[in-house]
């Protein structure tokens, strides 16, 4: 099995020249290649083997959209008894299998003090081993009930600053945070590996590693990952960052947090968010294309409040006074996603998110993200059960149409 990265083919270089933001993404790799193996052509893409893909495990490529509902995050220290492994957790796996879903992801944390970047503490609430047993445990009851699992570390950063500005202070700063990242997702890796999880994402949200000429390190670090951890890798980008993304090439499927702005003005009618998702599906056919690699959103949601589709990123606890609108938070998801059923080349979805214990309502404000018991939650149903155009490649000839009356346009 190679290890070296794979480009996109020669008769996509074409697109890639049309898309300039396409191009400024891969000027740096290219720039580096020398001395970091980005950028170099692949005669022969890796393929590698992924010995945990069985006939409902592991789907390549849109064989069968991902429908997907993020449970988490351990929350044992603060309510014990409740977190991943729990009963309460397999209360939330049935829920999630009831609405429709398929898979499910699961994000243990790792702290970091602020921005400086110093290294990843894996303990969270808990001591690290303890949270690895309760996350091997969340698996396991996650493919009794037959769902298929992404596991997703996440970096908590107790100043309350953003995990995409991490930056340490010179060369020596970011080699010692690349190696305590390392040790950290690996110990996650390890977990994916001995229970055979579907689908591993090697980071979330690291714009100022992942799009800087830092980006070989984390590069290295994916092909790492491939020795420890043998099924598909992705990682989680930004939205706003994806396109310029320097280790794309590195990934079997393109991952994304996808709090896309719908419109640009509070009050917009319908039509308005769904031209809005309309933009959203052309650049996802414009990245899968490019990169010859499905499109997988690791994220989406939307608060429930009035006009969550204008600025969907921001966090329910910062706001006060706010008014619970479960009809935009609903038409927000239906805005988003009709578009996307009948793009091939979208893998799917993973909602964020129900919380572990489902009895817990303290966790998050009414109007925060969760579309639990809310209108939201008959849109994700209906589009669960909806035929996707990325379940099309299981019956050749099937001409995709994601039509469920009276939600999806």
């Amino acid at each position: 099995m190679s290890a070296a990265p794979r480009r996109p083919p020669a008769r996509w270089r074409d697109a890639l020249v049309r898309r300039a933001s396409v191009v400024a993404a891969l000027a740096l790799p290219l720039l580096l290649a020398p001395a970091s193996g980005l950028g170099k052509p692949d005669a022969a893409a890796r393929a590698p083997a992924f010995p945990h893909a069985g006939a409902d495990g592991w789907r390549a490529a849109g064989q069968d959209g991902v429908r997907g509902i993020t449970i988490g995050p351990i929350e044992n220290g603060y309510h014990p008894g409740v977190g991943y492994g729990s009963a309460a957790y397999a209360r939330t796996l049935d829920e999630s299998a009831k609405m429709g879903a398929r898979w499910v992801a699961l994000t243990p944390f790792g702290r970091v003090l602020d921005l400086a970047g110093r290294g990843v503490d894996p303990t969270f609430e808990r001591p690290f081993a303890d949270n690895r047993e309760d996350v091997r445990r969340a698996v396991e009851m996650a493919h009794a009930r037959g769902l298929s699992v992404m596991l997703v570390p996440h970096l908590w950063v107790e100043s309350g600053a953003w995990r995409a500005e991490i930056n340490p202070a010179g060369d020596e700063a970011w080699a010692a945070w690349a190696k305590s990242y390392g040790a950290f997702v690996r110990g996650w890796a390890e977990i994916a590996e001995q229970t055979g999880v579907d689908l591993f994402s090697a980071g979330v949200e690291l714009r100022s590693w992942v799009t800087t000429s830092r980006a070989p390190s984390f590069a290295a670090l994916v092909r790492e990952l491939r020795g420890v951890y043998h099924g598909p890798i992705t990682y989680s980008a930004n939205w706003d960052d994806v396109e310029n993304t320097l280790v794309l090439g590195e990934l079997d499927v393109i991952g994304i947090n996808a709090f896309y702005p719908l419109a640009d003005k509070d009050g917009a009618p319908f039509e308005t968010l769904l031209e809005g998702g309309r933009r959203v599906r052309a650049r996802v056919r414009a990245l899968a294309e490019t990169w010859q690699k499905p499109v997988l959103f690791t994220e989406i949601g939307y608060t429930t409040r009035p006009d969550p589709a204008i600025r969907p990123w921001e966090w329910p606890d910062g706001m006060k006074d706010v008014s619970i609108d479960e009809a935009a938070q609903a038409d927000a998801y239906r805005a988003l996603i009709a578009p996307l059923l009948d793009e091939p080349l979208f893998m799917g979805f993973f909602v964020w998110r129900l919380y572990a214990d489902p009895d817990d309502v303290s966790q998050e404000a009414g109007w925060g993200f969760s579309p639990r018991g809310k209108l939201a939650e008959l849109v994700l149903r209906d589009a669960f059960a909806a035929s996707w155009a990325s379940d099309a490649r299981r019956t050749p000839g099937w001409a995709p149409r994601a039509r469920v009356p009276g939600l999806f346009p």
